[in-house]
């Protein structure tokens, strides 16, 4: 399984600059965190390290963690937890990753395996909502907008220089749009080029129409006036869209992050957690970033600026098509204090999966 997120050789020189201590000494505070999300001091530390070390030895190579920048004090008196850059340095170069059950592949196969007969979008959403209900956490899915073959389009005119567009795919999905119209367009034309799409992209996906209908323009531009030539190109191209127009995102299991709140500043983290969900572009922003690499993609809370002040960590892995095209990515957003072990290739297999689905 690949892990993407500092080159291992990256994660391993900044390893090898801590001593055996400092790293055993980490590792225990970031196990601490991760069980109980409480600091832990140097006696308890003491009594669970592998090595024999005195509290006084062991605050010491406290004193050198926090000094640099892998752990902190949130009181003055109370025990140490890892920042977010020492979670970083646990998991591109501590963590040993776990496997997954039996039982937690048999249920994640059952799942995936019977949604052949479903449509893509179907699929996607049912893997969101089982992987936030085996993690605990919320499910992500950001994948491109799965409208299938095209049945039906149709314009409705709204007001004299916007119309809106409907469109109808074979599983009768419906989707509208509102596009500009040309001043002045004649309630005739918005038929015209309604008639002439229904008759040119039937069966099409959208790509395919919308090249087709490039192509075929140029030998209507005797039968098709300007405006109307003007409105079927506006149609298709409002589909088409940009990047992040052309993309799904699919959250699931939101509650999931309300259990085990231990105290008011959890539940503050969690209502802007929400508040990030809901600013869907900058969310597919960062999703979009794992399409690009191979292998699980794990962001840690302050590392981008959607998740600085939840606090929140997100683990994601891409599936592909039939062609090994990048098509979406999927995986969990919880608190920094994941069971990274288990999510990574609970999310690595459940993207593998849906990838064999896709093929």
């Amino acid at each position: 399984m690949k892990v993407r997120n500092l080159p291992m050789s990256e994660a391993q020189s900044e390893i090898k600059k801590l001593s055996e201590r400092s790293r055993a000494i980490l590792r225990q505070i970031v196990d601490s965190y991760l069980a109980t999300g409480e600091p832990v001091g140097s006696r308890n530390l003491s009594r669970v390290l592998p090595m024999a070390l005195s509290p006084a030895s062991i605050r010491n190579v406290m004193s050198d963690l926090e000094h640099a920048g892998l752990i902190y004090a949130p009181h003055t008196s109370a025990g140490r937890l890892p920042t977010h850059s020492g979670l970083r340095m646990f998991v591109d170069g501590l963590l040993e990753v776990g496997d997954l059950s039996e039982e937690e592949r048999r249920q994640i196969e059952a799942q995936i395996a019977v949604k052949r007969s479903k449509s893509l979008d179907q699929v996607l959403r049912e893997a969101g909502e089982m992987i936030s209900g085996l993690s605990h956490c919320a499910g992500v899915v950001l994948a491109e907008k799965q409208v299938a073959r095209l049945k039906h389009i149709d314009f409705v005119p709204i007001d004299p220089l916007r119309a809106l567009v409907v469109l109808v795919d074979e599983d009768q999905n419906v989707e509208n749009r509102l596009i500009d119209i040309p001043a002045g367009l004649p309630p005739s034309a918005l038929v015209e080029a309604a008639n002439y799409l229904n008759a040119s992209i039937r069966g099409l996906t959208i790509g395919e129409a919308r090249a087709s209908v490039e192509t075929e323009l140029g030998k209507a531009r005797a039968e098709l006036d300007k405006l109307t030539q003007k409105v079927i190109k506006a149609g298709l191209a409002e589909w088409s869209g940009t990047v992040d127009d052309r993309k799904s995102l699919i959250v699931r299991g939101q509650a999931n992050l309300l259990k085990d709140l231990t105290a008011i500043e959890d539940l503050e983290r969690i209502r802007q957690l929400f508040d990030d969900l809901e600013t869907k572009r900058d969310l597919s922003q960062i999703l979009g970033l794992a399409e690009h690499a191979e292998g699980v993609r794990i962001f840690i809370g302050s590392e981008n600026k959607l998740f600085s002040l939840s606090g929140s960590s997100l683990i994601v892995a891409p599936f592909h098509d039939t062609e090994r095209k990048v098509v979406g990515v999927l995986g969990v957003i919880g608190p920094t204090r994941l069971n990274y072990a288990r999510i990574i290739p609970m999310v690595d297999y459940t993207a593998r999966l849906v990838s064999r689905v896709l093929t």
